[in-house]
């Protein structure tokens, strides 16, 4: 065996070292891993392989120069020879020492190294042996036992997976010889960042990305939902498409916001208040539905430790928000709460933004605070907002049949379509139109017509068109459109 960096041979020196007694309480270590949440699941696995693969002690001495001193020194007999078997230990009072620095209990510090002196222990401890009383040092263990008892065990360890064998097990085992307990209640393991060959970073391979250059060009916003996007216990590829995918979104929050408080400020202009029992309109309280149940799905994931499913369902909502629904109420937005329909619609976009922006807060912070100082900074700081809850909106009634908003944005999706591919703008208005269906999915349109109309620039409802049975597909609907001038 050779040195990575050099030409000559290794050489293994027998030396002293410290150990702490591990391979007897194995079987009470497992259990003790049992007892923690694990994120995903699947990872305890790897601590249970760690754990009944023992079969050393576990050495907490190096020989380094930096790190925690051992604080221990040994007596020196009268011809100057060190007697390992008489350690000295220092008074809990004396803690922390550095025996290479003080002297032990009774003795001088002209004594060092001399025939019947001391000497100090060279050796400092593993990084793991320190480490892992993080729950510990935290919680004021041995300073502030109340606070010890609040904080200890901890809620939550993140760590990556390839430190459950070191920095996971060894919290766990410290936990169990000082406390008979385990140290955190649920453990979140990531996964590592691979470079786009699939290989894991290292400095020692050159294929280290550093965040500094990302966050300038990037911002932190975009560069917390790149991270986001990686699911826990999963390795991910550095993939730059995502950075591109997260200011997209980041834009569009940021302009749907100037958007909507554009028209509130308008409203307000005119003296209108809006609150969610003016909410009476159906493609509203379909809406409402709608994000309500988002924040059911995100709330769920977030109590799972599933970050990266609660953003995917919020950025699902948010751009159904920004395509789909403030399309519909765009029209109704610009009356100024003038009519009751008006009034429904600025409700609900005045809750809408106000939920985004609180879902959004824990993985976009930045952009969520400034767009949230604009308009509810009365309220404080984003981030110590409640988080949205389905209650907030019980006094909206559910809408008539809550599969309508689909239908419409079915509807507005086809005649959209036809625009875009006749090359012509989406202001085009609609001389004529046929909508073909079943009794019950037509019947289950008409409420929604009116903002269908506004959305697809027609002056005339659709002729609706009874179908016997569904058309085969995906869709509800066949949408024949004849386009008038542009």
């Amino acid at each position: 065996r050779f040195y990575e960096k050099g030409d000559r041979p290794l050489e293994f020196i027998p030396t002293r070292q410290w150990f702490i007694r591990i391979l007897d309480i194995k079987e009470d270590l497992l259990a003790q891993g049992a007892r923690i949440q694990w994120h995903p699941a699947f990872m305890r696995a790897r601590y249970d392989h760690w754990v009944e693969g023992l079969n050393q002690e576990w050495c907490i001495s190096r020989q380094r120069y930096f790190g925690v001193p051992i604080p221990v020194w040994y007596s020196v007999d009268g011809s100057g020879r060190t007697d390992f078997s008489r350690p000295l230990f220092p008074n809990r009072e004396q803690l922390p020492v550095d025996p290479l620095i003080d002297a032990p209990p009774g003795y001088f510090e002209e004594q060092r190294n001399q025939p019947d002196g001391f000497s100090g222990e060279e050796d400092v401890m593993d990084t793991w042996n320190t480490s892992s009383l993080t729950p510990q040092i935290s919680s004021y263990w041995g300073i502030d036992p109340e606070r010890h008892a609040r904080l200890f065990p901890a809620d939550l360890r993140p760590q990556a997976h390839d430190i459950i064998r070191t920095w996971a097990f060894y919290t766990i085992a410290k936990a169990w010889m000082h406390h008979q307990d385990i140290p955190w209640k649920h453990a979140a393991i990531s996964g590592f960042i691979l470079d786009p060959d699939r290989k894991k970073m290292s400095k020692s391979k050159g294929n280290v990305m550093t965040p500094e250059s990302l966050l300038d060009a990037q911002s932190a916003d975009v560069f917390r939902y790149w991270a986001s996007r990686g699911r826990l216990g999963v390795d991910s590829t550095f993939d730059e498409t995502l950075f591109k995918i997260g200011r997209k979104l980041v834009i569009k929050l940021f302009n749907a916001s100037k958007f909507v408080l554009s028209q509130l400020d308008g409203a307000l202009e005119a003296d209108n208040v809006f609150d969610l029992s003016m909410v009476t309109a159906e493609p509203d309280r379909a809406w409402v539905g709608i994000l309500r149940d988002t924040i059911a799905a995100a709330t769920r994931s977030l109590q799972n430790y599933d970050y990266t499913a609660c953003l995917s369902a919020v950025e699902d909502t948010f751009w159904n928000f920004c395509d789909n629904y403030l399309e519909l109420v765009k029209t109704k937005a610009y009356d100024a709460g003038a009519t009751p329909e008006s009034c429904s619609a600025l409700a609900v976009l005045d809750w809408s933004l106000r939920t985004f922006l609180r879902l959004f807060a824990p993985f976009m912070p930045y952009i969520t605070e400034e767009v949230w100082s604009w308009r509810y900074s009365d309220d404080g700081s984003i981030h110590t907002a409640a988080w949205p809850a389905e209650k907030e909106v019980d006094a909206v009634a559910p809408p008539e049949n809550p599969g309508a908003f689909a239908a419409a944005v079915e509807v507005v999706s086809a005649v959209r379509g036809h625009k875009t591919l006749h090359q012509t703008s989406l202001r085009t208005p609609v001389a004529a139109w046929t909508v073909s269906g079943t009794a019950e999915d037509l019947n289950m349109l008409e409420p929604m017509l009116p903002y269908i109309m506004d959305v697809a620039v027609a002056d005339t409802k659709p002729q609706m068109q009874v179908l016997e049975t569904r058309p085969e597909g995906d869709n509800r609907f066949l949408v024949d459109v004849t386009l008038g001038e542009n």
